[in-house]
This record gives C-alpha cells, structure tokens and sequence, in this order.
C-alpha cells in the first residue's frame, strides 16, 4: 500500500523544514521533509493517539 504523506499547513512555504505524516488504520509514520529517502519512524495506532493527545494538550510546548 502506498503512504500518502501530508505535512502542516503551518509549515513554511518551501516545506523544507518539517516533518511529513502517513496515516493508516494500524498508525502513523513520521518522516523528515529534508530526507524523504532517509526513512521514516513507524508508531502504533495506540501510540500515535498518546503522542497527538499529548500535543493537543501542550505536553510537548516546552514550557
């Protein structure tokens, strides 16, 4: 199956300095919008909802 990768539509308009998501019923993988051959990092559908949960809630704000 092949991914379908998206990024933020907050990211600059050169898109060079962001990371990319593909969703699938089984997870998440992340990729590097610098190095899209580099690889990707694959996560969990149960760890992808704790990691996005944890973002909408400022837990990664650095505060």
């Amino acid at each position: 199956m092949r991914r379908r990768w998206r990024r933020s539509g907050r990211s600059s308009a050169s898109g060079s300095d962001c990371v990319e998501i593909a969703l699938a019923d089984v997870g998440a993988a992340v990729r590097d919008s610098k190095d899209r051959a580099g690889g990707a990092l694959s996560f969990g559908a149960a760890q992808w909802s704790r990691f996005v949960g944890g973002a909408k809630g400022g837990r990664y704000d650095g505060r």
